[in-house]
């Protein structure tokens, strides 16, 4: 029988590049009038942090790149970085 592990995953989904990020450009425009100057290019994505149980890294890997493609991103507008340890 294989070993399983518990591999804690972090994913971090962004807007791609040319798409618009209104709530970014909103944060961003009324931070100056917070105070906070000097800041610019935000933008608003989401973070996902989970467990996946699987008998390597790799093979954790696998099953979260699969997750990201068929529910956690919209691959037309988003993009994932991931992170397993």
């Amino acid at each position: 029988m294989a070993t399983v592990a518990d591999f804690s995953v972090l994913v971090e989904v962004r807007l791609r590049p040319g798409i618009a990020d209104p709530q970014g450009s909103t944060i961003e425009r009324a931070l100056p009038v917070l105070g906070f100057t000097g800041v610019k290019g935000v933008t608003v994505g989401k973070a996902l942090r989970f467990t996946v149980t699987a008998t390597d890294e790799g093979s954790a890997r696998a099953q979260v790149e699969e997750l990201c493609e068929r529910f956690l991103t919209n691959p037309v507008i988003e993009s994932a970085t991931i992170t397993v340890s």
